[in-house]
C-alpha cells in the first residue's frame, strides 16, 4: 500500500513536469508548464516563484525564493489561461501588481510590474534567487560568497579581492540582457527596447545585475536609491523576461506585443505610441539622444539621423549627450499616438578656442584617469588598484593615466599640476566633475592665490565612488585666475576636495573628475 502511494505521488509529479501547456493547482502553488522545457511554480500565498524546473534541472534555490524585492508578503494571487496560448498569474497588493506570464512553447517567464506607490519592501527590483549548483557562473566581481564585509553590508573581501553586487552593473543603455549559467543551463534577464521606460535615472544609470551569495541572484532593478538623480516613476515597469537557454546568452530582443491581449494594467501597445525623428549635429562620435518626463524615459544612440523608440504620448524634454555630457536640452517636444514628431538637435557645448592644457576628455566620464577602469568593478582599497597617494604632475611630461579619477578628502589632497606660461594673461581654470559624495567639491590654489570656494553641490544620499558608480549631476566649477596671480615661468595649481563633513577612509567626501581645463 505504501509502495502504491509512493508510486502515485511520483506519477503526480511526473505529470506536472511533463504535461502539455497549461496551469494547474497543486496544493499551495500554481504550476505553469510552458511546453517549452520550463515548468515554474508560483505560491498562492505571496506570489513567490518556488520552483523553476528547466529540462529536468531545478534552478530555483530551496531556501530563498524569487520575488519582487524581499518578497511581497501575503498577496492576492490568481491564475488564468487566455486564448489557449497564454497563462497569466497575477500577484496583487494595494499598490503593486506583478504579472508572471507564459506563452506556449517559450521557456520564458514573462513579467511586468505595475505600481502606484514605491513598494514598502524597498527598492523596486525583481530578484531571481537561483540554485547555485545549477547556475554557478555569474559576474566574477559580484561573487561574494564566503567573503568578509569591508563596507556597509554589501562590499566584501573574498579570496583577496573586493567584490560587491554593485560591481555587476552596466548602464541601462547597454544592459538589455544579463545572464548566469551552468552545465547546459543559462538564465538571462532580458530588458529590451522600451522596457526601461518607467525606470529612473536616464540612459547611463546603472544598478545591480547579479550577486553570487549562497544563491545565484539575478536582478532587474527597476528603480533604486543607488546614486538616484531623479524621482521614481509610477506605472508599468517592463515588460521583461527571465529566459532559459541551454547555456548561451539569450537574444536581447523579446516580442511583448501579445501583452495587449492579456489585460495587463498600464501596458501601451505600439498602436498607442508615437515617435520622434530628426538629426543630431555637433557630436561626431558617441552621441545619445534622450527623452524624458515624469511618466517615461527613452533614448537612442546617434550622431546623425535618428528615430526614437516607440514612446507613450506626452510632452518631453529632449537631451543630447556627447558621451555622457549633456550638450543640449530642448523642452516641450510633443509626442502623439501614431504620429512622428520631427525635431533636430545640435550641440551647444561651450568649448574654448584654445587651451593651455586639457587633462582628460570632456565627455561626462572619468575614462583614462588613474584607477578609472578598475573602479567599475572593485573597491578603491583593493590591492589591484594603483596608489591613491597625492600626485605632483608637470604638464607636458605627464600622462592622463597619472591623474587620479577622484579627489578624496584626507586621502589624496592635493593634486598638483605644474604648468609653464610665457605670459601672465588672466586665465580660467575649469573643473568638470561627474559625481560628488558628502558635499565634496574642489578647492583651488594657483601659486599663492586662492579663489572663492564654491558652495556644496546638491547632495545625493548614496555611496557611489566605492560601489562602482561615477555618474551624478555632473557639476562644473569655473575659477577665474587674475593676471596678478600668475608668473611667466612655472605656475603651480593645486586641487583639493573640501567639505564640512568628515568621513572614514574612502568614505571621506570626494568628487570624481571628468576633465580639467586651463585656458
Amino acid at each position: 500500500m505504501k509502495l502504491l502511494s509512493t508510486f502515485a505521488c511520483l506519477l503526480s509529479i511526473a505529470s506536472t513536469v511533463f504535461a502539455a501547456f497549461g496551469v494547474s493547482s497543486n496544493g499551495n502553488n500554481y504550476v505553469v508548464d510552458t511546453n517549452g522545457g520550463l515548468v515554474f511554480s508560483v505560491s498562492k500565498f505571496n506570489g513567490d516563484i518556488v520552483s523553476l524546473l528547466y529540462n529536468g534541472v531545478q534552478c530555483q534555490d530551496s531556501s530563498k525564493m524569487s520575488h519582487v524585492g524581499s518578497g511581497l508578503g501575503h498577496s492576492s494571487v490568481t491564475a488564468s489561461t487566455i486564448n489557449s496560448q497564454y497563462i497569466k498569474v497575477t500577484v496583487s497588493t494595494p499598490t503593486l501588481t506583478h504579472y508572471y506570464i507564459a506563452k506556449s512553447g517559450d521557456p520564458i517567464v514573462y513579467m511586468a510590474t505595475y505600481i502606484t506607490a514605491e513598494p514598502r519592501v524597498g527598492e523596486l527590483r525583481y530578484i531571481a534567487r537561483l540554485k547555485k549548483t545549477a547556475v554557478p557562473n555569474g559576474v566574477p566581481f559580484a561573487q561574494v560568497h564566503g567573503g568578509n564585509v569591508i563596507e556597509g553590508k554589501d562590499v566584501m573581501l573574498a579570496n583577496g579581492q573586493t567584490r560587491s553586487k554593485f560591481y555587476s552593473s552596466k548602464p541601462f543603455i547597454d544592459d538589455q540582457v544579463h545572464c548566469v549559467s551552468g552545465d547546459g543551463v543559462g538564465v538571462c534577464m532580458v530588458i529590451p527596447d522600451t522596457s526601461y521606460e518607467s525606470s529612473s535615472g536616464g540612459p547611463f544609470f546603472r544598478d545591480i545585475d547579479n550577486q553570487g551569495s549562497a544563491q545565484q541572484e539575478l536582478y532587474f532593478c527597476m528603480n533604486s536609491g543607488h546614486v538616484q538623480t531623479e524621482a521614481y516613476r509610477m506605472g508599468l515597469h517592463g515588460p521583461y523576461g527571465m529566459v532559459f537557454t541551454s547555456g548561451k546568452t539569450a537574444s536581447s530582443s523579446l516580442d511583448f506585443s501579445f501583452f495587449s491581449q492579456l489585460g495587463v494594467t498600464g501596458f501601451v501597445p505600439k498602436s498607442g505610441r508615437g515617435h520622434v525623428s530628426g538629426t543630431v549635429s555637433g557630436v561626431s562620435s558617441d552621441g545619445v539622444v534622450h527623452w524624458y518626463n515624469n511618466a517615461a524615459q527613452y533614448w537612442v544612440k546617434s550622431t546623425g539621423s535618428f528615430t526614437s523608440p516607440a514612446m507613450k504620448p506626452g510632452t518631453y524634454t529632449m537631451v543630447l549627450y556627447k558621451g555622457e555630457l549633456r550638450v543640449q536640452t530642448i523642452t516641450g517636444v510633443k509626442v502623439s499616438a501614431n504620429t512622428t514628431t520631427s525635431c533636430d538637435i545640435a550641440s551647444a557645448e561651450s568649448v574654448p578656442p584654445s587651451v593651455v592644457f586639457r587633462i582628460g576628455t570632456v565627455d561626462g566620464r572619468p575614462t583614462g584617469f588613474k584607477n578609472a577602469a578598475k573602479q567599475l568593478y572593485m573597491h578603491p582599497s583593493d590591492s589591484r588598484m594603483s596608489s591613491w597617494a597625492p600626485v605632483n604632475l608637470t604638464w607636458g611630461s605627464m600622462a592622463v593615466a597619472d591623474f587620479p579619477m577622484a579627489q578624496i578628502k584626507a586621502i589624496n589632497n592635493p593634486t598638483t599640476i605644474n604648468v609653464s606660461l610665457s605670459n601672465t594673461n588672466a586665465r580660467t581654470l575649469r573643473i568638470f566633475t561627474t559625481l560628488s559624495f558628502a558635499g565634496g567639491r574642489p578647492s583651488v590654489t594657483v601659486n599663492s592665490y586662492s579663489p572663492a570656494t564654491p558652495p556644496a553641490p546638491v547632495k545625493i544620499h548614496s555611496r557611489g565612488f566605492t560601489r562602482g558608480a561615477y555618474r551624478g549631476y555632473g557639476e562644473v566649477y569655473t575659477f577665474s585666475i587674475p593676471s596678478s596671480a600668475l608668473v611667466a615661468g612655472v605656475n603651480t595649481i593645486q586641487i583639493s576636495c573640501i567639505s564640512g563633513i568628515d568621513g572614514v577612509g574612502f568614505l571621506n567626501p570626494n568628487f570624481i573628475y571628468d576633465a580639467v581645463e586651463f585656458y
